[in-house]
């Protein structure tokens, strides 16, 4: 089976077009999913400590959820596969170098990448960089 989406490293970097989804996002930990609306989750993730989701601030607390860390949400907008090797490491050690912290959801088409929300607008120009 040939994997989707692009796999070479340099073409991916050339191609990374990151764009910032306006808005504040956390990530909030939930027992009971009913409270919530699906269409609201931008992300889910099944841990045995609890149900891990990202939504909105706005509507985490309207909803009494806690958080501790509110995000700015950057996509890239190349589609990479999800067997290709590189791409994270490289733009993760990217940020790094200039001390901001980042984290990762992979999904099928598109990398997605949650920033501390003061650092959003310097993340996107180090990934605008990284792609020239």
């Amino acid at each position: 089976m040939t994997p989707s989406g692009e796999t070479d490293l340099k073409r991916l970097l050339r191609a990374l077009e990151p764009k910032h989804n306006p808005g504040d996002y956390v990530f909030c930990v939930v027992d009971d999913l009913s409270k919530v609306d699906p269409k609201a989750i931008i992300m889910f993730f099944r841990e045995k400590e609890g149900h891990t989701i990202v939504l909105r601030k706005e509507l985490a607390d309207r909803l009494n959820l806690s958080y501790s860390f509110t995000a700015g949400w950057i996509t890239l907008g190349v589609h990479s596969s999800l067997a290709a090797v590189g791409l994270t490491a490289s733009f993760s050690q990217a940020l790094s170098q200039r001390g901001i912290s980042c984290n990762v959801v992979a999904a099928y088409y598109h990398d997605h990448i949650f920033v501390d929300k003061k650092d959003t607008e310097e993340a996107l120009n180090i990934l605008s960089r990284l792609s020239r």
